[in-house]
């Protein structure tokens, strides 16, 4: 929509059923308390279903049985997953070691999942466990509040181990957004923490009595390093550097990957540049976005209610004013900034603070015990001695963060002795899925359990045409809904069908550009002769450090999306 032709701040229109359930649910209490106690059934009921996602869990089964469970008259084999907030990934030894004996004791599958949301999470909690669950992370000094469904979710960070105090700085606003964007409804505590309920009237000034439309995602960039991957993400503030010290934000806003089959009302959108901020205005023009998209976002159809949908319709211009006119600001200029990466440095850095950061590649964030590779076990051992803390990449990796000199050796040779630093391709740590099956219930393909043995397949053409040692960013993903990231991808495959992919191509390196699709509907043999045969030609025609992503727009195999509200389906 062009800023000349705004189109109107509120859809009109019968609100969607998730409104009734927002504003029926008494401030998110629902009825789970009654469900907690039912034994009745494995899962929750009617409204709580979906409820319970504002407390940071969905229910899901394990598709692998559910067949074999229904020929037995039996209901699927409810389960939870539960993820936790994180803001900026940071997790202390203590706290890693109890998600460790959680996850060993009361998940059903005893892994724990590293995110590309820059957080763990649980799978397979059954519904007896769930409160155990919340409470262990409370004591833990941790809670899954506000990590999913229509609230702001976990706030990422760039993991940047080298420039300390800048991402010191950077990691405390990403915390103090996180807190500060919270719902203020006291049923969390009250429902998993067994705290009483205060004889006060619940509020939520941010968010609303029906919180956001849609969901809603929030980072914090420092560049060069794009790891956050802030063009998937509603709201972004890119560190402006002064003298090594944090000055200010860039503000983008409007990003955001998810798309639905068919539907060219949707589309992904990388975000739009708005403007500078001096420090002291960040939480002001933070209010002010979140509720300018809570009034004007479209609150009756959830395919077009997230904040792209709601800068398109009504103008980005209009919307800016709007903000700069909540937060008392002006927005100045955009101040310089570039990305040249936004994978993670693999191995051992040094900080400028001489302490030593040890990155792990963790495939697809799995983190479990496999014969010969005790990689669950290896990270709980250094937690034992480690005296520094964790930090979760959005790229689903870890990094053992603040380790002195004299204990390095010592963390190196439990890393190795557990299967942590193995070596692998630079092609393989540029690959990541989503969980897709057997637990999320959208997915209509594999992806995570699909990936590993894909890669050996892309690996072994890069090879054939003598281009073994480069590498092309691959995202996967089970389903249209991007969490995969696989529309920020210079080869993303989106999910159709078991065993069927659209392909889309032409993203870059460093997660600025969204891909188009290529073919749709195609089984994993045509996307690998269609990869073939590419390939080749990249490997032939490219220029000097030409990527793939850019190869295959210069060469006219496939256009660039340059507007996708308009042209991402052409």
């Amino acid at each position: 929509m062009s800023d000349k032709n705004p189109g109107p701040l509120v859809v009109e229109g019968k609100l969607t059923d998730a409104e009734r359930l927002k504003k029926e649910s008494h401030f998110l209490r629902g009825t789970i308390t009654d469900d907690l106690s039912d034994g009745l059934t494995g899962g929750f009921r009617g409204d709580n279903f979906l409820l319970i996602r504002f407390h940071g869990m969905y229910q899901q089964d394990d598709r692998d049985i559910r067949a074999s469970r229904a020929a037995q008259k039996l209901e699927p084999r409810h389960a939870m997953m539960l993820r936790c907030r994180l803001p900026g990934g940071i997790i202390t030894p203590q706290q890693w070691l109890a998600i460790d004996r959680f996850a060993t004791d009361k998940t059903l599958y005893g892994s724990i999942r590293l995110t590309n949301r820059q957080t763990f999470q649980f799978h397979g909690i059954l519904k007896k466990n769930v409160k155990p669950a919340h409470q262990m992370l409370h004591e833990a000094g941790l809670d899954a509040l506000a990590t999913a469904n229509d609230v702001n979710r976990n706030v990422l960070c760039t993991s940047n181990p080298v420039e300390s105090e800048l991402h010191q700085e950077a990691y405390e606003w990403a915390k103090r957004l996180s807190e500060h964007l919270l719902p203020r409804t006291r049923a969390y505590a009250e429902i998993w923490w067994d705290q009483e309920k205060v004889a006060t009237t619940d509020e939520e000034p941010i968010l609303g009595e029906t919180y956001l439309p849609r969901k809603f995602k929030t980072t914090v960039v420092i560049p060069p390093n794009n790891d956050v991957d802030l063009h998937a993400n509603d709201m972004n503030f890119v560190a402006v550097a002064e003298n090594g010290k944090l000055a200010g934000f860039n503000l983008l806003l409007g990003g955001g990957l998810s798309i639905d089959h068919g539907n060219k009302a949707t589309y992904a959108r990388t975000a739009t540049e708005i403007g500078f901020l001096p420090l002291d205005k960040t939480l002001d023009v933070a209010t002010a976005v979140v509720t300018t998209q809570r009034d004007w976002g479209n609150r009756t159809d959830r395919k077009n209610a997230k904040t792209k949908y709601t800068l398109e319709r009504v103008g980005v211009d209009v919307f800016k004013a709007e903000v700069e006119k909540r937060a008392g600001i002006t927005f100045e200029p955009v101040r310089p900034y570039e990305f040249t990466t936004r994978g993670d440095r693999f191995g051992w850095i040094k900080g400028i603070d001489n302490q030593w950061h040890l990155t792990l590649f963790i495939e697809n964030g799995r983190l479990l015990d496999y014969p010969g590779r005790s990689l669950k076990t290896g990270i709980a051992e250094i937690a034992k001695i480690h005296q520094g803390d964790f930090r979760l990449t959005a790229n689903q990796n870890l990094i053992v963060a603040g380790v002195a000199g004299s204990q390095k050796q010592i963390i190196e040779d439990l890393a190795r002795e557990h299967g942590l630093m193995e070596s692998v391709s630079v092609q393989r740590e540029n690959s990541m899925a989503c969980v897709a099956f057997p637990t999320c219930p959208l997915a209509m393909a594999e992806a995570e359990r699909f990936l590993p043995a894909f890669v050996d397949e892309v690996e072994t053409i890069l090879s054939r045409h003598g281009v073994g040692d480069e590498h092309i960013v691959l995202r996967v993903t089970g389903c249209p809904n991007g969490c995969g990231r696989a529309l920020l991808a210079e080869i993303g495959l989106v999910g159709k069908a078991p065993g069927r992919y659209n392909l889309h191509l032409g993203g870059n390196r460093i997660g600025t550009r969204i891909p188009r699709m290529y073919r749709e509907n195609i089984s994993q043999q045509e996307i690998l002769s269609v990869l073939d045969e590419l390939i080749g030609r990249w490997a032939c025609e490219r220029q000097t450090d030409e990527g793939f992503g850019d190869y295959v727009i210069r060469a006219g195999i496939i256009r660039p999306v340059l507007d996708p509200a308009r042209d991402f389906w052409e």
